[in-house]
């Protein structure tokens, strides 16, 4: 699927643009640096040989990604926050159009970001409930499934404080509490609004875990407590 067949992306209100810009500046002033220092290969097949980063939060998305990312050829694009910001919409269209989207959202960051010959790796956990139209936008690509002990992602979550009752939003102005996600089963979303916080961690790992096995033919599938040790055997 070449950049001719990727659709535009839908109008936005001059507002949402405004911000729309702000979550592509905020990405590319990361990523672009790496796209000055190196040269990769041929762009056409750096695209298409996308490698996604699937896991819940706090299992180690970040470090196997970076690892992963430090090797020639290769760029760590981070957590995408454009592409962060639209999973929620995502869910709810149908994969064809999910795919174009995500497609056009993560080729706009790479073209911005001068990176288009280096390998993408794209890091955003919540990217794992889209995992269908990720691997249908590049047919290609390579999932790595980072999975951790969910008793220590619970803990971590927990340290984080992401969904306790608390003032704040998120780096792409989502709320902090205990809302029910896109990600909550829509019968179970007054339960999940009830329950503790410990046990609203635990749902979310769960959920990811459970979202990220969606495409296994693309996907292989690490343990954050095999990996931690050597990261440069992983990449």
């Amino acid at each position: 699927m070449g950049d001719q067949g990727v659709c535009s992306l839908p109008p936005m209100s001059a507002l949402n643009a405004i911000r729309q810009a702000g979550l592509y500046g905020r990405t590319v002033a990361r990523v672009a640096p790496r796209g000055f220092r190196e040269r990769g290969g041929d762009p056409a097949l750096a695209t298409e040989r996308i490698v996604f980063v699937a896991g819940s939060p706090r299992s180690g998305t970040t470090f196997l990604a970076g690892a992963v990312g430090s090797q020639p050829g290769f760029v760590d694009l981070g957590e995408v926050r454009p592409v962060k910001a639209s999973i929620e919409r995502w869910t709810s269209l149908p994969e064809a159009e999910a795919a174009a989207e995500l497609r056009s959202t993560l080729e706009r960051v790479r073209r911005l970001s001068f990176v288009r010959d280096l390998r993408p790796v794209e890091q955003t956990p919540e990217l794992s409930f889209v995992v269908g139209a990720a691997v249908r936008a590049y047919p290609q690509a390579t999932v790595l499934h980072i999975i951790r002990d969910g008793r220590d992602v619970v803990c971590s979550l927990l340290e984080q404080g992401w969904l306790r009752e608390r003032e704040g939003r998120d780096d792409v102005g989502q709320p902090y509490g205990s809302y029910h996600r896109s990600w909550v089963e829509p019968g179970r979303r007054d339960e999940f609004i009830r329950a503790r916080e410990a046990t609203r961690a635990a749902w979310a790992w769960r959920r990811y875990l459970t979202a990220a096995r969606a495409a296994p033919e693309h996907t292989l599938e690490f343990r954050y407590e095999e990996i931690a040790a050597d990261p440069a055997a992983v990449a």
